[in-house]
C-alpha cells in the first residue's frame, strides 16, 4: 500500500496523482489494485501487487523523485506470510538483558 499527499494549487481538482497508472506499475511487473482519496494528512491510497519488495521500491524512489508526489510504503502481509513468521524461531535478548 502507498499513502500519496500531493502539493497543489487551491482549487485545482485532485486526478490520480503520478506513480499509481497501470502503466506505472506494470513497469516493474507489479498491478494496480485499487486506488481511493482519502480525508486527513494523505490524498490518496494506492494499493498494488509488487512481485517483491525491490519492485516496490524502485516505483515508490520513481515518483518520489519526480517531485509530484511524496510517497508513503507500506508493505503488506498475507496471513500466510504471518503465519509463516510466527513458525520461526529467532534468537533475540532485550538490550540489557
Amino acid at each position: 500500500m502507498s499513502q500519496r499527499l500531493r502539493e497543489r494549487p487551491a482549487g485545482e481538482r485532485l486526478r490520480e496523482p503520478p506513480g499509481c497508472g497501470r502503466r506505472d506499475d506494470r513497469s516493474v511487473g507489479g498491478e494496480l489494485e485499487a486506488f481511493y482519496f482519502g480525508f486527513g494528512d494523505e490524498d490518496a491510497y494506492v494499493i498494488a501487487d509488487m512481485p517483491d519488495n525491490v519492485a516496490a521500491a524502485a516505483l515508490a524512489l520513481a515518483v518520489n523523485a519526480s517531485g509530484a508526489v511524496a510517497t508513503k510504503t507500506v508493505v503488506l502481509l498475507t496471513v500466510e506470510e504471518v503465519d509463516e513468521a510466527a513458525k520461526r524461531s529467532v534468537d533475540y535478548r532485550p538490550p540489557g538483558g
